[in-house]
């Protein structure tokens, strides 16, 4: 995965938080968010997910959850296509740069759904408070609904997903992260959430939604070459079957069933909330090959 070094990046929806940020006023509902590592894996938690939704209802959260906060980790840093080759948290702007530009044009020409991009995405170190409430490191990254941020610990990819889950290690894993989280995002545009009724199973909503996410994933990355910044210029240099197999490995790396396997436990589907190490690569895959909304329409599938 390489940039474009004439790219001009854009940072104004990125923000950093700093360490312990779980102190800081996050708006919203209040809604504590339950689980760890090994009950989330990469995506929102399906539990948060529908407590969220009821927030919503019940009018208990709102849009804003303040501004974001701004450490410096990437204003003033982070300007071209070159600063992302040269830094992972540059290379963060860029992907999310990409995934706004992919999104604008094909959210609306696929669906007729107007894009509006998610609000941050916001860095953080041992836990922060957010529209839905306060979140620890060990939640790993998430899209919160209400105030429509990805939340990221960025000692995720180190601490959990390599050491503990044994996944790989490489630049487009982060990618497939951000991509996965920006696919919920799309899906509350869509008001794909509001279909979650079941929460645990192999089949379940909960599993749909999160496989859905994949398949969003995997479109974005069958088209990243061909995003641009806002001038024009091309944001992705190069893009290889590598980086690709990248994001196949960490897919598996967070299935269900591999996750149960790592911590020890009986793989038990009945209990599953994202979907089987199989089924993620395979809708993954299925973005990737076909690039629709409606190849990765989850929910009409029988068989996941």
């Amino acid at each position: 995965m390489r940039f474009n070094p004439k790219a001009r990046l854009d940072t104004s929806r990125m923000g950093d938080a700093g360490r312990s940020g779980a102190g800081r006023s996050g708006g919203g509902g209040g809604i504590p968010i339950p689980g760890g590592a090994a009950g989330g894996g990469i995506g929102t938690l399906i539990i948060i997910v529908i407590v969220v939704a009821a927030s919503m209802l019940l009018g208990g959260g709102s849009d804003g959850g303040g501004q974001a906060t701004d450490t410096g980790r990437y204003q003033g840093k982070c300007e071209s296509g070159k600063d992302a080759n040269d830094s992972t948290d540059c290379a963060r702007v860029a992907i999310e740069n990409s995934l706004s530009d992919y999104w604008s044009d094909t959210l609306p020409d696929q669906s007729g759904t107007a894009f509006e991009p998610e609000r941050k995405i916001e860095t953080f170190t041992d836990g922060i408070s957010t529209g839905c409430g306060s979140a620890s490191a060990a939640v790993g990254p998430f899209y919160c609904p209400v105030d429509r941020t990805i939340y990221l610990d960025t000692t995720f990819y180190d601490e959990v997903l390599e050491r503990q889950l044994g996944g790989p290690d490489g630049g487009f894993v982060e990618a497939y992260v951000l991509a996965h989280e920006y696919g919920h995002h799309i899906q509350n545009l869509l008001g794909t959430m509001g279909k979650v009724k079941t929460q645990q199973g192999a089949k379940s909503d909960a599993v749909r939604l999160e496989l859905q996410a994949d398949c969003y994933a995997g479109m974005w990355a069958k088209s990243a070459t061909a995003t641009q910044d806002t001038r024009g210029n091309t944001l992705f240099s190069e893009l290889t079957d590598a980086d690709i197999q990248q994001a196949i490995d960490a897919a598996t790396a967070v299935g269900d069933d591999r996750i149960q396997q790592q911590s020890g436990g009986d793989v038990d589907p009945e209990s599953w909330t994202h979907g089987s190490a199989k089924s993620r690569v395979k809708w993954f895959m299925t973005g990737y090959t076909e690039g629709t909304l409606d190849a990765c329409d989850t929910f009409a599938a029988g068989a996941l």
